[in-house]
């Protein structure tokens, strides 16, 4: 009698991942940074590797080393891109001409822009304003380094009101830095809870208490 395999001895065949079809290399590159950004996003730092990345784009991690050459290079690139895009956003949020009759209403204008900012990308602005613990010091240092250039901006813009007034008792950079905070702690807000603030009505509040500050001339 000749033996046989039985069911329970053969081994179940190994799940291959798909092949990973040919595509432009920007495009292929770009993918792997929205992966990136999404493992972070939804697991935080800690989480994230080659491996991570490649099931999260559905690719082998031959393809990611196709493209990257190692974890780092990929994470530097998309530092690069998002920092790079949220500060070419955030300085959108400023309205193009500073009015110092009405400083107040300038704000409550940028205010209505940054919140539709965040809704128009809250996985951006997650990687930059909700800074878990286990963030690389290299990532924290970068991101605080685009936070002090839009503080000087800011400061920038006051100086020029304050001057315009002949205000001396206002000092610009510290109330950047108040301002640039509370801009920071509505966001998180937004972004975690989204129902909390109505945007319009946080605009209006933002007016009322600067005209508080410099009533309109």
């Amino acid at each position: 009698m000749s033996a046989t395999t039985s069911p329970e001895a053969t081994p179940a065949p190994r799940k291959r991942r798909p092949y990973a079809p040919r595509v432009p290399l920007a495009e292929r590159r770009e993918q792997l940074l929205d992966a990136a950004l999404a493992v972070i996003v939804s697991e935080g730092y800690g989480r994230v590797s080659i491996e991570a990345i490649a099931k999260r784009a559905d690719v082998a991690r031959s393809v990611v080393y196709g493209v990257f050459e190692n974890l780092g290079d990929l994470l530097g690139a998309l530092l690069d891109r998002e920092q790079g895009r949220a500060f070419h956003r955030l300085l959108a949020t400023l309205p193009e001409t500073t009015d110092p009759r009405d400083p107040a209403s300038f704000a409550a204008q940028a205010v209505r822009r940054m919140s539709a900012m965040l809704r128009a990308d809250p996985d951006t602005w997650r990687l930059i304003l909700l800074t878990p613990g286990d963030m690389p010091a290299v990532v924290r240092d970068r991101v605080e380094a685009d936070r002090e250039r839009f503080r000087r901006q800011v400061a920038d813009w006051i100086a020029a009101v304050l001057d315009d007034r002949g205000d001396v008792v206002l000092d610009a950079r510290i109330l950047a830095h108040a301002l640039v905070a509370c801009a920071e702690h509505f966001g998180r807000i937004a972004l975690t809870d989204p129902g909390r603030f109505d945007p319009r009505q946080l605009a209006a509040q933002v007016e009322v208490l600067l005209r508080a500050v410099w009533p309109p001339r």
